[in-house]
Parts: structure tokens; sequence; C-alpha cells
């Protein structure tokens, strides 16, 4: 298991955005790609996804907080030699089919 942060990505020309909802809770288990907020900007909103599947150990925003770029929306709990295997199967995979023209 490994822990690992998500924070808030690049929000374009905003220095600061208000969190307006907090979409999970602690102990939640989230898939990769999940929604975890939405901020709001004066121009638009935006819900925020999770870049990792786990579980989820500790919320450090709440709604009516202002955050800017690389603040730490959250820590989950992975299975980091879980999502290794997935990615080297992946690897794995586009190079076999890359290459199986010339083995055949």
């Amino acid at each position: 298991m490994s822990e690992q942060k998500i924070t808030v990505p690049n929000i374009g020309d905003f220095k600061e955005v208000e969190v307006i909802e907090v979409l999970v809770h602690e102990g939640q288990t989230i898939k990769k790609d999940d929604s975890v907020i939405t901020l709001e900007s004066d121009k638009s909103s935006v819900e925020v996804p999770s870049n990792y599947q786990g579980k989820i150990k500790k919320i450090n925003i709440k709604v009516g907080d202002k955050v800017s770029e690389g603040s730490i929306i959250l820590l989950i709990e992975t299975n980091e030699k879980e999502e290794k295997n997935n990615i080297d199967k992946i690897y794995i995979a586009g190079a076999l089919e890359k290459i199986k023209d010339f083995i055949l």
C-alpha cells in the first residue's frame, strides 16, 4: 500500500478559487477519475477528478476554503503494486501489438 496526494490542478489565470462542494468522505473507496471536489471561480465551476484509485485516508479541505494550484485536497491509500502491474500490462500489450507483424 502507498499513500498518495491529490492536489488542485492548474486553475488557469486564477490565484485562488473557492471549494463549493466536497463530493467524497474519509474512508470512502474511489476509482481513478472519480470527482472529489467542485471548485468555483468568477467564470465557471469545475469538478476535480482523482488521479488514483483507493481509499481516502484524510480530506484536507472543506466547503468555503480558498485553494490554489498544488493545494493538497486529500490523501489516498492506493495499491501501488496493482497500479504498476496494470501499467506494465498496458505497456507490454502495446509493445506486442507493434512487433507482432515482425514475428509472424
